[in-house]
């Protein structure tokens, strides 16, 4: 079976006179689990129906493995029906009134296939998906979860190359979201299906993506990498902010020394970066799981509240009149013999912490 990657290269497109999408470039790979991630109405939803064929970009070309779909320069624009793409939507968009077998075969019947071809391809696409003994089900005898894997055999029949998905898990409860994440990966390691997800869900996005491409709100591609590397080496403020919990502080220079909100009673012990020096300001970003209840610590905080969440505790911590929100990892507590209580007076260190210039109207 050939996969196919899938290929932007300087796609731009406008409602009107306002601009979605300015010569956006990313590429797929093939056989891979890409998510797209950024906030609603950032420009995901308009950049896959440019690649359904449903909009039609002003500048640029997209490739689906060695097929050109649309070519601005060259004048090329294949149908949507003709482009072999297969998509899951959040709704699941399953016909109520045919079965299983028959909302898998529909696809292919409209596309007149043979019909010992369509039986096989669709009894074929259920049973990857784990379907098969519910073939003559209608979908108001399934569950919500088993209705989306209707969606995604129908469009395993559309193409086995390549497959979109559009926040596909968003109208699931969060049980059955855990349990399709595992499901779509799992599908997407049996057939080696090249798989394009669309999502402002992050978690989603970490637990099933071999990479991540994160937009901004003008439509911007900010980084494109493991999960790993985003969260350990977000590219600049809006990624570290967008992936993830995030807490930020003020550090200015004080008498020579770095403190927090320009406080000299506040000291803040750490290395800030050679290139804020001239500013003598900084923001400071940093995640909950890199503060450390320290005793020995300077920086001094009340503990306001605390949640357990069964593999770590939440802490939410009164700093100088400003919350600060703290992840310990439940094990670790045990192991310590000491959980935090609330209003409890307690000392805090900074580790691995991210830098940015200082945004004067949303300064903590």
């Amino acid at each position: 079976m050939q996969m196919a990657s899938i290929k932007f290269d300087n796609i731009s497109f406008a409602y009107g006179e306002k601009q979605i999408l300015k010569n956006f470039s990313l590429e797929v790979e093939d056989s891979q689990i890409m998510c797209l991630v950024g906030p609603s109405g950032c420009g995901k939803t308009t950049l896959i129906r440019c690649l359904l064929g449903f909009n039609k970009p002003t500048t640029g070309e997209i490739w689906v493995g060695d097929r050109c779909m649309f070519s601005q320069p060259r004048r090329i624009n294949v149908p949507p029906e003709r482009r072999g793409i297969g998509v899951v939507f959040q709704d699941y968009a399953v016909w109520p009134h045919m079965t299983v077998l028959e909302n898998v075969s529909y696809p292919m019947k409209k596309r007149k296939m043979s019909k010992s071809e369509i039986k096989t391809r669709a009894e074929n696409a259920l049973k990857q998906v784990r379907m098969s003994e519910y073939a003559n089900y209608l979908p108001s005898q399934l569950s919500g979860g088993q209705q989306q894997r209707v969606a995604i055999a129908r469009a395993l029949v559309s193409s086995d190359d390549v497959i979109v998905m559009d926040e596909p898990i968003t109208n699931l409860d969060a049980k059955l979201r855990a349990e399709m994440l595992v499901e779509i990966r799992q599908i997407q390691k049996n057939i080696g299906t090249t798989i394009f997800y669309i999502t402002h869900d992050q978690e989603a996005s970490l637990q099933l993506c071999d990479k991540m491409a994160i937009m901004n709100n003008n439509g911007e591609l900010c980084q494109l990498g493991a999960d790993e590397d985003i969260i350990l080496h977000p590219a600049n403020r809006f990624v570290f902010e967008f992936i993830g919990v995030s807490n930020f502080f003020q550090l200015k220079k004080t008498a020579g020394n770095w403190c927090f909100f320009g406080d000299s009673k506040l000291p803040y012990s750490g290395t800030v970066p050679k290139e804020f020096e001239k500013a003598g300001e900084a923001d400071m970003g940093i995640r909950p799981n890199n503060i450390i209840f320290d005793q020995d610590s300077k920086v001094q905080a009340t503990v306001k509240r605390s949640v357990f969440l069964g593999s770590e505790y939440d802490y939410f911590v009164d700093f100088t009149g400003h919350e600060v929100r703290i992840q310990k990892n439940a094990f670790d507590a045990g192991r310590s013999g000491h959980i935090e209580k609330e209003g409890e007076k307690v000392g805090l260190t900074f580790v691995n912490p991210e830098f940015y210039p200082v945004r004067k109207e949303k300064a903590v």
